[in-house]
């Protein structure tokens, strides 16, 4: 079973908090047994909110191609000797200002 993330408890906590003042303040109940039926449909509650939060999506794995792969695929198309004179040479940069 996955953990439940950061916004799933935030979510189900706000929740628990903002039902139970809810509940009773409109129940104006007194009582125990009312108050302990109260917090135990508001913690269900809550609970049915965090597992229902969007969950984030898994993470795909991409396939790394291989070095020897691009050298082989290298080998089968020949680079114009323009362009691999023009590769040769060394690289000047140009420093940021």
């Amino acid at each position: 079973m996955p953990r439940p993330t950061a916004a799933q408890l935030a979510y189900g906590s706000c929740t628990v908090i903002f039902s139970t003042l809810a509940m009773l303040l409109l129940s104006q109940t007194s009582s125990g047994v009312g108050i302990a039926v109260i917090a135990v449909a508001a913690l269900a509650l809550g609970l049915l909110v965090a597992m229902t939060a969007p969950a984030p999506k898994a993470r795909r794995l991409v396939a790394v191609r291989q070095p020897a792969a691009r050298e082989a695929e290298k080998a089968e198309a020949p680079v114009p000797a323009s362009i691999a004179a023009v590769a040769s040479e060394p690289v000047h940069e140009r420093a940021a200002s």
